[in-house]
């Protein structure tokens, strides 16, 4: 009877296992062309980084609100920097959006869209210290596994080149906020 009733707990185990994992892989339709991003780290060295002040960014991807949105944190120098952003799709707006909250104290709030391989996102950032009202980035994975990153800002009424990231998976990094 204790053998049946053991049994019987690791059937109901390795099924609610399963069905976890099914419920982890599912993503709202509109959010699937960035699958190749979800559940991994990935470090990237900024490319203006130097042996003697080193820039390097950690970003985690993953699955959240039962598949209807996208968590990423990051974290810039293990947490020199760092921010936190929600992306879903906008039914009303047809369109992929996401809030992106900083260490910084500042906002930004917009829109993505997918062309080829890359995202390409334009954003509206509210209460930055430096006078930077707009970004414009893309990111993509490119074809031997990296993920590349490059933006530039609207500052101060004139578009600035931003960071530029390469970056490779590295499950043994974490982001960290201080």
């Amino acid at each position: 009877m204790i053998f049946r009733n053991r049994l019987a707990q690791i059937c109901i185990g390795l099924l609610a296992f399963s069905l976890s994992a099914q419920a982890q892989e599912q993503l709202n339709e509109h959010l699937q062309p960035l699958m190749p991003f979800i559940g991994k780290i990935w470090k990237g060295a900024f490319t203006e980084s130097t042996p003697e002040k080193p820039m390097y960014d950690i970003s985690q991807w993953e699955r959240v609100l039962n598949g209807q949105g996208i968590r990423i944190l990051h974290s810039v120098n293990d947490g020199e920097y760092g921010g936190e952003t929600i992306i879903y799709r906008d039914a009303r707006k047809e369109s992929l959006v996401f809030f992106y909250f900083t260490t910084a104290g500042f906002y930004t709030s917009g829109a993505m869209t997918v062309e080829g391989n890359k995202l390409v996102s334009t954003e509206q950032v509210t209460g930055n210290q430096n006078g930077i009202t707009e970004v414009r980035s893309t990111g993509e994975i490119l074809p031997d596994g990296r993920m590349h990153s490059k933006a530039e800002y609207l500052q101060n009424g004139t578009w600035i080149a931003g960071h530029e990231i390469y970056y490779v998976q590295n499950t043994a990094s974490r982001v960290i906020f201080k």
